[in-house]
């Protein structure tokens, strides 16, 4: 090597540690975080998490660093928790200080802030509080939620009873009858399942639902502070929820030219009466940009997330057919073949209880939950975590933690089940998250889940094409959601 390389290469090596020395001290200024891998230059942790294994990679980590731990997206120190202990005293003793939320980047170009999902401060309150009253006393109209969920899983029975045992994909199946709840309540009614334009939004969710959860997007997340000036596949989900937004927005308008504030319809109509209610209020959340994307949040959640657990429910119930069994003879001793059930009945019903915990547990939905953010400099555990670092709360090892489950990695509907065969709760089940982030439509989504699954199951046996050893329920993708695998079955009329 010449003088010349020589000193190029001294170079490079003394600037590459000025860098390090510079960027440890950085981190050392911003609080007394946890500890964790050390992060290079400009790509923090890279080289220890995979972005197509985001969750494995976090999960590997933590045994090396313990429950709470550090990594660095590019530059950007997110904190991890796992296990029921950590997650529970971060989001529920301390529920205040980490109640502060992260827009995921794929998704901060078309939220911004707005929404309720991913508002912060008082918007996210005034917002929460709404929307909360406004589904626990959605009694408008002439039929209550109950009754609205009883009434499309009769849809959704004849839709089955149409493919005469033939196989058939159950995946738009159940994404239009779930939606459909939803729809009634933020849209004032139902969409026949084959409206042209109600079948195109389906897809479009359900394609949103999976770009989001793609290596890429969780690979742009990670590392936008580089990608944002390279084009990529990030764009597709924005382009997909513009086009959501433009639907939702005929929909609010088709209500402003009908709006009567003393009858209201709708949850649109709800909005429009608080955004009257408050047009001189200077603090005032309640405008056209928080109404078409809480709505959205609404729309997109009380979809998605329910149709995807029915999805995952099938394949576990044909992968145990003795799980099955025991479902059909509860509801046969419980509710008969003629009776329409109704959602006291769950309270007689333990053991479709257990196993539809057990379904949500194992499918696993929202791994890394929504990310979080401290909202002021927070102690935990002996660490200062300084205010605006962002928090991952990872369900899926709570939802998995050996020391809450009997058989945390196997389906096994007797976690939920004491020694008599009663239901037992468990506060490690966490599939909505828990403390003040808790998902709002948690109450809608479990009489869904309960009155479909009870349904569906009075009727018909659940048949797989392949024996049910050669049944796969691996993902199609696992990132910010887990994304059930495509299949077929066949329904037979019992």
């Amino acid at each position: 090597m010449d003088l010349s390389g020589a000193v190029i290469l001294f170079l490079v090596i003394y600037l590459s540690c000025l860098a390090i020395v510079s960027f440890k001290r950085k981190l050392s200024n911003k609080g007394r975080l946890p500890p964790g891998p050390t992060p290079l230059p400009v790509i923090g942790n890279f080289l220890q998490i995979k972005s197509s294994e985001t969750l494995k990679s976090l999960l590997r980590l933590s045994e090396i660093y313990g429950p709470v731990f550090t990594v660095y997206f590019g530059t950007r120190p997110v904190v991890v928790l796992c296990g029921h202990d950590a997650v529970k005293e971060a989001l529920i003793d301390k529920a205040e200080e980490f109640s502060g939320r992260a827009t995921h980047f794929t998704l901060e170009r078309t939220f911004e802030g707005h929404g309720v999902v991913f508002a912060n401060g008082e918007r996210w309150k005034q917002l929460r509080r709404f929307s909360l009253t406004v589904l626990r006393d959605f009694g408008m109209g002439k039929k209550s939620i109950h009754e609205r969920i009883q009434e499309e899983a009769q849809f959704l029975l004849e839709e089955f009873r149409k493919t005469k045992e033939k196989p058939f994909d159950p995946t738009y199946f159940l994404s239009r009858a779930v939606s459909n709840v939803i729809c009634s309540i933020v849209f004032g009614d139902r969409f026949d399942y084959e409206d042209k334009e109600f079948q195109a939004l389906m897809e479009m969710m359900n394609n949103s639902f999976r770009e989001i959860s793609t290596s890429w997007s969780q690979l742009y997340d990670m590392y936008e502070n580089l990608l944002k000036y390279f084009p990529g596949p990030h764009t597709k989900i924005y382009d997909i929820l513009e086009d959501m937004i433009s639907f939702i927005a005929k929909k609010v308008k088709k209500n402003k030219d009908t709006f009567d504030p003393n009858y209201p319809r709708d949850f649109i109509d709800c909005f429009l009466a608080q955004m009257e209610k408050e047009k001189d209020k200077a603090s005032s959340e309640f405008n056209d940009r928080n109404l078409l994307l809480t709505t959205l949040n609404l729309f997109f959640a009380g979809t998605e997330t329910v149709s995807s657990t029915l999805r995952y429910g099938f394949l576990f119930l044909m992968k145990h057919p003795e799980v099955q069994a025991k479902v059909h003879e509860e509801i046969d001793r419980v509710i008969g073949h003629n009776r329409v059930p109704n959602i006291e009945d769950r309270s007689q019903m333990p053991y479709m209880d257990a196993v539809i915990h057990e379904i949500q547990r194992c499918s696993d939905l929202i791994p890394m939950d929504v990310a979080h953010r401290v909202i002021c400099d927070t102690e935990f555990r002996g660490y200062l975590i300084p205010k605006g670092t962002e928090i991952y709360p990872v369900l899926s090892s709570v939802l998995h933690d050996s020391k809450m489950f009997k058989r945390p990695f196997a389906f096994y509907p007797e976690n939920f089940l004491d020694e008599n065969g009663r239901f037992k709760k468990n506060d490690a089940f966490v599939p909505f998250s828990s403390g003040k982030r808790i998902c709002l439509g948690e109450a809608l989504a479990r009489m869904e889940l309960f009155l479909f699954f009870t349904t569906i199951l009075q009727s018909f046996q659940l048949k797989s094409l392949v024996p049910p050893e050669d049944i796969n329920t691996s993902p199609q993708e696992s990132g910010f959601a887990t994304i059930p695998p495509f299949y077929q079955l066949s329904v037979i009329p019992r």
